[in-house]
């Protein structure tokens, strides 16, 4: 199994905004895995501005975004998982890019369905129609 794009597409991403004068958000997906300030979050989701002069020691790394930064003048240490991340925006022009929640792989395990009896195969011949 190869690894998942997104990492990359968000180091991309954040790149390219900073390359441009741009201004690069993420929006993540809160849970129990995500260490951020939950005052701010709405709906399950914070948006996170993850410009270099916003944040300090930021990294991205292939399972988890970490940083820190400055919430209502107090400095607080943020740990997203990458599959957390919903999407990463430009604030200036809304450029960016969205993806799915992943689950991590323990989580994703936890919600799996128990494995089902197989269904019947059919018996008989198989045939094919010609349908015009």
């Amino acid at each position: 199994m190869s690894a998942s794009t997104k990492p990359y597409m968000i180091r991309a991403l954040h790149q390219w905004c900073g390359d441009n004068g741009l201004t690069p958000y993420i929006v993540v997906w809160v849970n129990d895995r995500t260490d951020v300030p939950r005052e701010y979050v709405k709906n399950n989701e914070i948006v996170l501005n993850i410009a270099e002069a916003a944040t300090k020691n930021l990294r991205i790394e292939n399972d988890w975004l970490s940083f820190s930064a400055r919430f209502g003048g107090m400095s607080r240490d943020i740990w997203v998982p990458i599959g957390n991340v919903m999407s990463i925006f430009a604030r200036e022009t809304g450029e960016g890019m969205g993806f799915e929640v992943e689950p991590m792989a323990e989580d994703a395990a936890a919600v799996e369905p128990p494995p089902q009896d197989e269904p019947p195969k059919p018996s008989g011949r198989p045939s094919l129609r010609i349908v015009k």
